[in-house]
């Protein structure tokens, strides 16, 4: 039986980067993958989604060309092509991960993994079954979509998000439920394209987790883009019986029925803990995910857990962070627990969301006495030549204190200027020093610095 230090269950963003660091820290690493190497983030996620909005960026470009003063006498889009090109950019970077294997001397093992004790994991691919042993194993499967009884998945009519990236065809109609992240960005990419997108919440606002102005702000880009919006109203059943599907949506009117070619299902993910032997090795789970401590530790010594599967951001670089920390906590480093009150988020739909730390609502109910700043993007120069003026930035500080508690964008790009919100908080700044903190001009990023000068009325181009 091959013998290893530390053994990865799953190749996604959180497995790949801690086999990686398992191996620079001098552990003998091997990784077990059932599918590609990048599990779903790289394959069937961030990576490829980015691709398509790329494509729907430059579409919308070419559409509104006069506004930049530009003549385009003839386009259109090849929806396969631009699918085709998605792939292309998922399959160059799961080689890539090919890459960093070989080079950090890291095995990779094909098959389905599965705990047979704390210390030996089999690996199943075709009609074989391999014994391996680790003094530590990591379990990194992540998760897929969420299936809802009243909303059952065909793969053909009423679709996840994986196969809302390899549609054989465009659809003329589509209904998105669920307006997370992976909802509101595909709304975004179809519509672009010209499909008549109608998004269904079950909350009052969309991107129910962002602060409230965000969400209203986004709505009404929604909106103006032609994409219809129903929120408070939910999905109660699908009749995919006919030639399309027909949606019956619950709302505070009553009911009605939606016709589409296509629903869209963004509810949500569920973990990938099933049959790996949790179970049989008594491995503590709550509400669908598997109980660790600070360093990612199950009940059973010697077994941990990092990403989706534990309680926490469902978020890539979540997955990454946590292994890490994992394997260095193993190695007998010193580290520090991650701080889970500073993880940014993004949303890559057109405008982008970016925050990071409390909502205003939080930060009240939290009884923190404020200073709210924002600056509209129709402020902005480098966003009026870029014709880019939806948006602004808003930030919120503690009156008594000056702490940095939270950050809040919505605009063009704005998934880019995040990371100065999160290091300033990392480094505990206040509002005072980004204000005195010399901004380039003309850029989006300065909206940061105009935003904090409103917090504190010192703001000079409001």
């Amino acid at each position: 039986m091959s013998s290893y230090d530390i053994i990865v269950l799953g190749s996604g963003p959180g497995g790949y980067a801690t086999a990686i660091r398992a191996s620079q820290l001098g552990f003998k690493t091997a990784i077990i993958e059932k599918e590609s190497l990048g599990g779903i983030c790289l394959n069937w996620g961030c990576i490829p989604t980015k691709a398509l909005l790329k494509s729907a960026q430059v579409f919308e470009y070419l559409k509104h060309a006069a506004d930049y003063g530009l003549t385009v006498k003839e386009f259109d889009k090849d929806f396969g092509a631009v699918i085709k090109r998605s792939r292309g950019v998922a399959d160059g970077m799961s080689k890539g991960i090919q890459f960093l294997m070989k080079k950090n001397k890291i095995d990779v093992i094909n098959g389905f993994g599965k705990l047979k004790s704390s210390k030996v994991i089999s690996v199943s691919k075709d009609d074989t079954t391999t014994d391996y042993e680790a003094k530590h194993i990591i379990i990194a499967t992540g998760a897929r979509s969420r299936q809802l009884p009243n909303l059952p998945q065909d793969g053909k009519k009423v679709i996840g998000y994986r196969e809302a990236m390899s549609l054989p065809s465009q659809p003329k109609k589509m209904i998105v439920v669920g307006s997370g992240a992976i909802g509101v960005e595909f709304a975004h990419f179809y519509n672009s394209m010209g499909t008549d997108v109608t998004i269904v919440e079950y909350l009052p606002n969309l991107v129910p987790v962002e602060d409230e102005e965000v969400s209203k702000q986004f709505t009404r880009s929604f909106k103006k883009a032609g994409i219809k919006v129903m929120t408070n109203a939910s999905v109660e059943s699908v009749d995919t019986s006919g030639e399309g599907v027909k949606a019956t949506v619950k709302t505070k009117k009553g009911e009605e029925i939606l016709e589409a070619d296509i629903v869209l299902s963004a509810v949500g993910i569920k973990t990938n803990i099933e049959n790996i032997g949790l179970e049989e090795l008594g491995i503590a789970t709550d509400r669908d995910k598997i109980v660790v401590n600070d360093w990612y530790q199950t009940n059973i010594p010697g077994v941990y857990a990092i990403g989706d599967v534990v309680a926490g951001p469902a978020l890539a670089h979540v997955a990454t962070a946590e292994g890490i920390t994992c394997v260095e906590k193993i190695a007998g480093l010193h580290v520090e627990p991650i701080d889970y009150g500073n993880i940014p988020g993004c949303t890559y739909a057109s405008p982008e969301i970016a925050s990071v730390g409390m909502t205003e609502q939080q930060a009240k109910d939290a009884g923190y006495e404020l200073k709210i700043g924002k600056f509209p993007f129709s402020a902005s120069g480098k966003a009026s030549a870029a014709g880019t003026k939806d948006g602004f930035v808003k930030v919120i500080f503690d009156a008594k204190y000056g702490e940095w508690l939270g950050c809040h964008m919505i605009g063009a790009g704005v998934t880019d200027m995040i990371a100065e919100a999160v290091l300033g908080r990392k480094l505990e700044t206040t509002g005072h020093e980004v204000l005195k903190t010399v901004h380039p001009h003309p850029t989006m990023s300065e909206a940061v610095m105009e935003a904090v000068a409103d917090a504190y009325d010192e703001v000079i181009h409001l």
